[in-house]
């Protein structure tokens, strides 16, 4: 299997295979399914909410690279007359700087610096969006999740529950279906606003917020991930987050760093050890939760199972669809396909070496004679 898996990666440099998980279950008995927001898929990796994924072409192109699934761009809210608590937040994109960052430990990773925010344009405009995502998924060929943003209030003042109608309302009529899959995300940028510097009002928006989306919905169930941020409350909070968050569907954790020095979000091994230090604290203290999807300076198939051993059911990336392309081993295809190639077939750090190194220590065994990426979840 090491010798098949060198010849894999040489001769997918130029271009994957059709069907990804197909080809790693037949060549390596390996099973790669894994789970998002109720969805079952057919390997773990998948892109979080961003300007990646802001129109039908770059849907496209991620589908025909195979990619699991996709969160959208985050809409900010709005109420019937187009009012919207959270407007600060629709800031037009700049032009993204892709950088390397030395974290407190030495290691070099890679952050991404930009200035917007949320969605921008129309909220009409991201209800086509969110119709092409729909009719994507249900098509089958990758999920698409739509991601808003809603009021947040003060610890004394209401939700303004309009806003949660109005949008979740229409969010689900453009997505069609049986159900609205749908992401809140607790952007970076939040925890550096005077709006989180409560710990109180924090835990309520999380304990709240989803029951409000659901009832916003015009009866339409909805099934509500939480993306929670990096609080600058400490990081023994951050287990008094998911504590709160226990009425989501799912959970993705967590956002990136905020830094009030620099004034933006950044991310790299810093972020990977805060998110994987506080995940390891949810998993030793047995605490309640939804399944979680982990985020955070995934850049290599061995830091997925480093996610994954704390019980992460998916990843979503971001950064490293966004390297130079230089910084991927595989010489063709969009950096979409040339971060799978290295995430799953790189013959040291990839996904599937990972795998059989745990297989090898012991950590997982075979089931009817296949590994599973789920069974590194579950141990």
């Amino acid at each position: 299997m090491r010798a098949r898996l060198e010849r894999d990666f040489e001769r997918f440099r130029q271009e994957l295979p059709a069907d990804l998980a197909g080809h790693v279950r037949e060549s390596y008995r390996i099973d790669l399914t894994a789970r998002y927001l109720g969805f079952t898929l057919p390997h773990p990796i998948g892109k979080g909410s961003g300007q990646l994924s802001l129109n039908q072409e770059q849907l496209e192109t991620d589908r025909a690279a195979g990619l699991a699934f996709v969160v959208l761009k985050t809409v900010i809210a709005e109420d019937a007359a187009g009012a919207r608590a959270m407007g600060a937040w629709a800031i037009h994109e700049t032009r993204m700087r892709v950088e390397k960052v030395r974290s407190g430990s030495g290691l070099d990773g890679w952050t991404v610096t930009w200035q917007g925010r949320g969605w921008d344009r129309s909220f009409d405009d991201y209800l086509e969006l969110v119709r092409v995502a729909g009719e994507m998924t249900r098509g089958g060929g990758m999920v698409a999740v739509p991601s808003a943003k809603y009021h947040l209030p003060k610890v004394d003042e209401d939700f303004r529950e309009g806003e949660y109608r109005h949008t979740t309302g229409r969010l689900a009529g453009a997505w069609g279906g049986d159900f609205l899959p749908l992401e809140k995300d607790f952007s970076p940028t939040l925890a550096g606003d005077a709006l989180a510097d409560e710990r109180e009002r924090i835990l309520r928006w999380l304990r709240e917020v989803p029951r409000l989306i659901r009832a916003g919905s015009g009866g339409v169930p909805v099934r509500v991930a939480l993306k929670l941020m990096n609080a600058r409350h400490g990081e023994p909070f951050q287990l008094d987050m998911v504590r709160a968050a226990r009425g989501a569907d799912a959970l993705v954790c967590f956002n990136r760093l905020w830094s009030e020095v620099r004034g933006t979000a950044y991310g790299g091994y810093d972020l990977s050890d805060r998110n994987l230090r506080a995940l390891e604290a949810v998993k030793t203290a047995r605490l309640e939760h939804p399944p979680v999807s982990g985020t955070g300076n995934i850049s290599s198939g061995r830091m997925i199972l480093e996610y994954a051993k704390l019980g992460c059911e998916s990843v979503q990336l971001h950064t490293f669809f966004q390297l130079p392309l230089s910084e991927y081993p595989a010489t063709a295809g969009s950096r979409t396909q040339r971060a799978l190639h290295a995430l799953l077939f790189h013959p040291s750090s990839g996904l599937i070496a990972g795998l059989l190194d745990l297989e090898q220590a012991g950590r997982i065994h075979r089931r009817d004679g296949e590994l599973r990426y789920l069974d590194v979840t579950a141990s």
